[in-house]
């Protein structure tokens, strides 16, 4: 996955406030925004949605859109 790409949200952990994922569930498509160090060994995908919100994600939580 690289910076730019579209990706779809497959699941959302409990981190993220619920009317977060409400607004994801609706729309879970966005473009990769950036990358984030989460604990030294793990990198998260910082995902953009069409309404400029924007939040981390694992990468088992996300797949590539065609």
């Amino acid at each position: 996955m690289e910076i730019g790409q579209k990706v779809k949200v497959r699941r959302v952990r409990d981190r993220v406030p619920k009317n977060m994922v409400d607004t994801i569930r609706q729309n879970p498509v966005g473009t990769i925004a950036d990358f984030k160090v989460l604990d030294g060994s793990t990198v998260g995908i910082v995902i953009r949605f069409n309404n400029n919100f924007s939040t981390w994600f694992f990468p088992d939580e996300v797949e590539a859109v065609s």
